[in-house]
């Protein structure tokens, strides 16, 4: 093959060994509750140093957090992670509208290829004691808040997110690789599960969501997982905002199941009612009416507050990978769903409504028609 055929992206690849070392950072998201008090929370958890914490970095400033969330560190626990026994450091990230995130990091076993970094990856995503891990500890941190948790209830519905991390990638003479030469690692075994490998359209088809700000950094996302590569042991900021962009994810999921599960109890309420005798009986829908009423402002007031908790402000490179994790994860689509659900909601509320006050009219039709022969009679008795 001479090398106007070959694949460009295929022979940009970096064929030579590359070594890292590295941790995969496990978070799983649950929904606890309605709301979080996180001051009261605050109080709770302090033996164990809880903090309120928000991007460092100076462009930063272009994400506004009006509530912070709290970050706690839980403990150190023993995994087995393929036939490796390693640690696994717990802590916890806890949102004010009700989610907590639990997070599991587990550093890979000293110095590693970039493929052997691969297949740690694959055995961190498909360990079974890492799930057991994240919910004990969920249960406890629950315990521990105890009334900071308004309406507590742990919601059917959760997230999973594996962050791989990385301070450096060297090649085999020990130099730091570029973030012109990190863009083209094959990450594909990594972040795809992927042990073939892609063409050059699969890889811009399914990677393409690639940044880079310094000249020795790098971050890759997807649906699942993303890489970073940051020398900068201290700065997590990206990490940070795709962990909040996750939380949202699942708040915007659980109440769309929410709505989902509800049109089918609302519409056999509705059809039971209507099998009522309308005479005198003009209120027969006026607790339906106030479920609905309920429903709907509950559900709109937290989907707002979510998607307040963290605005931006400005394009800048945490923004962008904040949008970024958004466009992935489908954010649109989601609250696209719940608006149509609330609306059907709104127009059956609308209906019956309507209906009611239509039965209101004819109850006092007929009372007048009623009073006006009442009337007539006593006339002609007199």
């Amino acid at each position: 093959m001479t090398a106007d055929m070959r694949d460009p992206e295929a022979d940009a690849d970096l064929a030579a060994p590359l070594r890292l070392r590295g941790s995969a950072v496990v978070y799983r998201l649950y929904d606890v509750g309605f709301e979080i008090d996180l001051g009261r929370a605050l109080e709770r958890l302090r033996a164990s140093a809880p903090e309120r914490v928000r991007p460092l970095r100076r462009e930063a400033q272009a994400i506004q957090i009006a509530n912070p969330p709290i970050t706690v560190l839980l403990a150190q626990e023993p995994v087995v992670i393929g036939e490796r026994a390693l640690t696994a450091e717990v802590s916890a990230r806890i949102f004010d509208f009700g989610v907590v995130s639990v997070r599991a990091r587990i550093a890979a076993p000293g110095e590693l290829t970039w493929d052997e970094f691969g297949e740690f990856g694959m055995v961190v995503e498909s360990s079974v004691d890492i799930p057991e891990l994240c919910e004990r500890h969920l249960q406890l941190l629950r315990d521990r808040m105890g009334d900071a948790v308004e309406r507590p209830a742990l919601a059917p519905v959760s997230e999973e997110y594996v962050v791989y991390r990385t301070g450096e990638v060297l090649d085999e003479s020990g130099r730091r690789l570029l973030a012109s030469e990190l863009v083209r690692l094959d990450v594909a075994p990594l972040l795809l599960n992927e042990s073939r490998p892609l063409s050059a359209e699969a890889r811009r088809e399914l990677l393409p969501h690639r940044f880079t700000y310094y000249t020795d950094d790098l971050a890759i996302l997807t649906w699942e997982n993303a890489l970073i590569v940051d020398p900068s042991d201290g700065d997590t900021d990206v990490m940070f905002v795709l962990e909040f962009a996750n939380a949202q994810l699942l708040e915007l999921r659980y109440y769309d199941a929410l709505l989902d599960a509800e049109l089918p109890r609302m519409y056999t309420r509705v059809a039971a009612l209507r099998t009522q005798s309308r005479v005198l009986l003009t209120r027969r829908f006026a607790p339906l009416l106030a479920d609905l009423q309920s429903l709907v402002a509950e559900s709109t007031e937290l989907v707002e507050r979510v998607e307040n908790a963290l605005k931006v402000t400005d394009d800048v490179y945490l923004a962008r990978v904040y949008s970024a994790a958004l466009e992935i994860f489908r954010g649109r689509v989601w609250r696209g769903g719940i608006d149509r659900k609330l609306t059907i909601i709104r127009d059956t509320y609308g209906m019956l409504n309507a209906d009611s006050q239509a039965g209101r009219a004819e109850l006092l039709e007929l009372t007048i028609v009623l009073l006006i022969v009442m009337e007539i009679v006593m006339a002609f008795f007199r």
